[in-house]
């Protein structure tokens, strides 16, 4: 190799491992990455086992579950009833009770590769299952179109996309929500796959996928004989975990192949730039990685590998054919990029092509990684990650992932048989072998429900006349908050005061405020992404996951819509919950001044004027610190409360109307429309 062509290829190697570093900035460590599966992948173990067999399982699924948080990726989550199941043949239906499970039946004979009819064998109590029968041949079958309805009726503020409900989770935020049926085996249209995993992913793996089968989501095949009734095989289980089987450099050139989709390529011609998506890029890969045509993936020749797989897109656009990566052939290509289509993408990508790498300069997130490299080809690139993200930056997202984590299982029973089974299910994993962020997951897991738990059991008997049980009741309640408090943040402690407060203890309610009040002032303190990080470093730096978060970590305050903890907040928690909303997020401040305010007026009314001016000032003047955006319609409305209590009718008027004119994260409306009433 001569001098020359040398120095091309180190300058190719620097120049990958400049965008190496900006990819890892953009799409995060490999320490990110593993933090942000293990905690979804315990938390929903955990929740799947104490999941009834009549009850519903909610699996996140897409670019969230593959440990990706890219801006604007949407939620995708698939949820299936649990006592429903599909069988490929009636030899496999000898492993169910049929008097408790409905079995469907998958019949591909007439349908294209990856897709097929479900049969209805036995019963369903299930509504929107019922409603999607049709009769075919003296059959029942289950129309996919029909069943969409059930997750898109008109009139909502739902579309379908695809065979999922796409809506609004929050201001910014959207969701897929697939509702669809699992299967506990291996599809015989995808035997193939077994075979070619020799090297990619290992057999471990492999097995692990096979044995959890796969399911089916409500999207027939357009060009097939029943487009309407048909369901496609979907592999959203088996694509993760070959997702979490790629090193991280594989990952990271995957996440540059959806940077390049979504900076280059949809920003083409706008009859081309509907063409190609995500799953596209995502098979790319997933064959590029099985058929050895990366090269050894590693810091140095990641663009090296990003070609490999633009050049194999490119090819499947010329033929118009894109095989799926575990029923090839199922070509995905076969409805939209054929024709005249097929053509103009073709050519859009071939002048990407012809650019070779420079094509890059055209996505803003990797540009200036490329530029600052040909600017300056002797600038050193550290690919070190231990130098990458602060020790800070890492507990910021965790303790957003935590807060994402366990408000998605808001939704869970909260009977007190529920909540008990729930803890039980969490003692079962403490002794097994766990990574450090899933034993904290656990923690913080066991925590919101003890805090539940407590809750619920003072609830239960509140009106009881039995004195000895209402006596032993309140002293577990006391042991489980105080026990959640060990595990939690420093906001926690606020439960308490606010049982404290529930149970007409309001001196001690007052006195665990104080030291609450005091913690959240220490200058370390980390929330809602604002810390001083020199003093957090010096407070926790170096300590454990629990420590940092006991304390010198503050988090929203989040109360379930179905569990009454203040007499005051009812009619909010019933109006949120006719809404379909199962949270209340309330800022951490906000809660403290409610809660000094309400102790105070029973103990000395000056304190509980303080608390209160405390609290306007907080809301009124707040520039989204310490009441962020999305809060401000709980925020106003408790400041309402509070002055609705004290008679000034003017100012509650004025607040209630404020929080009417906010974004309705909430969905407290009816309540704050009945309280103007009230004045």
């Amino acid at each position: 190799m001569d001098s020359f062509t040398q120095q091309i290829y180190e300058g190719l190697h620097h120049m990958s491992e400049s965008v190496f570093v900006g990819l890892r900035d953009k799409v995060g460590t490999s320490k990110q990455v593993a933090m942000r599966r293990e905690t979804k992948d315990i938390i929903e173990m955990v929740v799947r086992q104490v999941t009834p067999y009549d009850g519903v399982i909610t699996m996140l699924s897409g670019s969230r579950r593959e440990g990706f948080r890219l801006e604007g990726s949407d939620v995708d989550v698939m949820l299936w009833p649990n006592n429903h199941r599909v069988i490929m043949d009636m030899s496999q239906s000898e492993y169910y009770n049929k008097a408790n499970t409905t079995l469907i039946l998958s019949d591909s004979s007439e349908s294209p590769p990856g897709f097929t009819l479900l049969q209805l064998l036995t019963s369903t109590t299930r509504r929107y299952v019922q409603s999607a029968c049709v009769r075919m041949n003296d059959k029942v079958y289950i129309s996919s179109s029909a069943f969409r309805l059930f997750l898109a009726p008109p009139g909502l503020n739902v579309t379908e996309h695809g065979p999922c409900s796409n809506c609004i989770i929050k201001e910014g935020h959207e969701g897929d929500i697939a509702l669809c049926f699992v299967c506990d085996f291996w599809p015989l249209s995808a035997s193939s796959w077994i075979n070619r995993c020799h090297s990619w992913p290992d057999s471990e793996v492999v097995d692990d996928i096979v044995r959890n089968g796969c399911h089916f989501v409500a999207i027939g095949h357009p060009l097939g004989p029943h487009a309407n009734e048909e369901w496609r095989i979907s592999f959203s289980q088996a694509e993760y975990k070959c997702v979490y089987a790629m090193n991280h450099c594989q990952f990271l050139t995957y996440g540059l192949l959806k940077l390049f989709l979504k900076e280059v390529l949809n920003k083409q011609l706008e009859e081309t730039n509907k063409l190609l998506c995500s799953y596209h890029m995502k098979t790319t890969i997933f064959w590029a990685i099985q058929q050895n045509t990366l090269p050894h993936c590693c810091p140095q020749n990641l663009l090296a590998g990003f070609w490999a797989c633009f050049k194999l897109l490119l090819k499947w656009v010329y033929k118009g054919i894109c095989p799926n990566f575990f029923i090839p052939q199922n070509n995905m290509f076969l409805t939209k990029v054929h024709g005249s289509a097929q053509n103009r993408l073709f050519l859009q990508l071939y002048e990407l092509y012809k650019k070779g790498l420079a094509c890059l300069l055209q996505s803003p997130s990797i540009r200036s990684y490329i530029i600052d490299v040909l600017y300056n080809p002797r600038v050193f690139v550290c690919t070190d990650e231990n130098f990458m993200k602060s020790e800070v930056d890492c507990d910021v997202e965790l303790g957003y992932e935590i807060v994402d984590r366990i408000t998605c299982y808001s939704g869970l029973n909260i009977d007190l048989h529920s909540c008990v089974k729930y803890l039980y299910g969490i003692e079962k994993w403490v002794d097994l072998r766990l990574t450090h962020y899933q034993v904290f997951m656990l923690q913080r897991l066991a925590a919101y429900f003890l805090r539940n738990t407590a809750v619920v059991l003072h609830n239960m008997y509140t009106n009881t006349r039995a004195n000895k049980r209402m006596y032993i009741a309140d002293k577990m309640s006391r042991h489980m908050l105080k026990l959640a408090a060990k595990f939690g943040n420093v906001s926690d402690m606020l439960f308490i005061a606010i049982y404290y407060y529930k149970t007409l203890r309001y001196r001690e309610a007052s006195s665990l405020i104080k030291i609450t009040k005091a913690k959240l002032a220490q200058p370390y303190l980390m929330y809602n992404g604002c810390e001083d990080r020199e003093r957090y470093i010096e407070a926790v730096g170096g300590q454990s996951l629990s420590t940092k978060m006991r304390q010198a970590v503050a988090k929203d305050i989040i109360l379930d819509t179905r569990i009454f903890y203040i007499s005051e907040l009812i009619p909010e928690q019933q109006s949120a919950l006719q809404n379909v909303v199962h949270v209340l997020y309330i800022p951490v401040f906000v809660m403290l001044h409610f809660l000094e305010f309400l102790c105070y007026r029973h103990i000395d009314t000056t304190l509980s004027q303080a608390a209160l001016d405390e609290l306007q000032v907080l809301v009124h003047h707040d520039q989204g610190l310490y009441v962020p955006d999305l809060l401000r319609d709980i925020s106003w409305e408790i400041l309402g409360i509070c002055q609705q209590i004290t008679g000034n009718h003017q100012a509650a008027l004025y607040s209630y109307q404020q929080s009417l004119t906010q974004y309705p994260a909430h969905q407290i409306h009816t309540a704050t429309q009945m309280r103007i009433q009230d004045l």
